[in-house]
């Protein structure tokens, strides 16, 4: 790649880091409307006309008539005033409106670059594959919502789980391809270093992937609620409860002793992982910007696991919860930086 082409590129680089940043603000929005209880409280799917809330007395009371028909409000919030709605309401209402936002983010500076010839052939495939998944998310976000309008006071914690990995997704393609954009030189000092570490960095993103699915049962199940002592679980390391749903798969993903235990030594898992690669690397010659990466993912791993046990402890406040989250995604995103970077440095033309 020559310095023009990397100046042609790095606007566009900029571009996907900013809708990485309004992703990654997503993500705490959607967080803050689950532990809030408000996703429920939009049920009209209207992705043009939607981007407006209420304008008078009468809207208002209309879309909190079809809240009532649902069995959250029957069994949960029956009695809700219209202005304790409203509090759930504009939560949803946030969310639904960034999401909007990172669309329009997206295909309007994508439209800009493409009629100024300034996007390049390999790339332009990725970019509007970007914008499809966009506009499935949104889809999915529908359908995870809808699963929660018949039998049941929530959403199902599989289409939740489904929701938070494509967005995750979603992030980790953008940043990873912004990153092939700007392509900093090779850290020539790294190439043992980057032999040594490709693996189990390559691993690594899909362990943390695995821990945030899991973490995504846990908010789907109200898991986190229960059990709220660390690193024991009513004085024992496994629950006496993990086996009680036959058959024993089952447990898996809808017993909350077994999901929160399995959240908890995924997480453990990582962190050991983690510290693992970090520890290896201090005995290899490696780059200042390697050397950076290492540290930062580490500082990553510890500051998620503080927010998760605190969250458990405190038993799941709002503001630990979301934050939590917004770790999980920043805990990915060092991994995917270091790996970046090991990967560039064994083959400095693979981009």
């Amino acid at each position: 790649m020559t310095k023009d082409t990397r100046q042609q590129d790095r606007p566009i680089a900029i571009w996907l880091l900013v809708c990485c940043a309004m992703v990654l603000i997503m993500a705490v929005i959607g967080a803050i409307t689950r532990l809030t209880e408000s996703g429920l409280s939009i049920m009209e799917w209207n992705p043009v006309g939607g981007a407006l809330p209420p304008l008078s007395e009468n809207e208002w009371q209309r879309i909190f008539a079809i809240y009532q028909q649902i069995p959250e409000y029957q069994q949960e919030n029956a009695g809700m005033s219209l202005e304790e709605f409203k509090g759930i309401f504009w939560w949803e209402f946030i969310h639904r409106l960034w999401g909007r936002a990172i669309g329009v983010v997206f295909l309007v500076p994508f439209l800009w670059f493409w009629f100024r010839g300034q996007i390049r052939k390999p790339l332009a495939p990725h970019l509007v594959f970007m914008f499809l998944l966009g506009g499935l998310q949104g889809g999915l976000g529908w359908y995870m919502v809808a699963s929660g309008f018949a039998d049941r006071t929530d959403v199902s914690q599989y289409r939740l789980t489904a929701h938070l990995l494509a967005a995750f997704a979603i992030y980790a393609y953008l940043f990873w391809v912004a990153l092939g954009l700007l392509f900093p030189q090779p850290g020539h000092k790294s190439a043992e270093a980057s032999t040594r570490l490709y693996r189990p960095l390559a691993f690594l993103p899909w362990l943390i992937v695995t821990t945030i699915a899991s973490g995504g049962l846990v908010a789907g199940l109200n898991a986190g609620m229960i059990y709220n002592s660390f690193p024991l679980m009513e004085g024992q390391i496994i629950p006496p409860a993990y086996h009680d749903i036959t058959p024993w798969y089952v447990n898996i993903f809808e017993n909350v002793a077994a999901v929160q235990f399995n959240h908890r030594l995924l997480a453990v898992t990582t962190f050991i992982v983690t510290l693992g690669i970090w520890l290896s690397a201090l005995r290899l010659p490696r780059s200042t910007t390697l050397n950076r990466a290492l540290n930062l993912l580490l500082l990553a791993a510890i500051i998620q696991v503080s927010l998760g046990i605190s969250t458990l402890l405190l038993v799941v406040p709002i503001t630990l919860a979301a934050l939590h989250q917004a770790g999980g995604l920043l805990f990915l995103t060092a991994s995917l930086y270091s790996l970046f970077l090991v990967r560039r440095d064994k083959n400095p033309s693979l981009i």
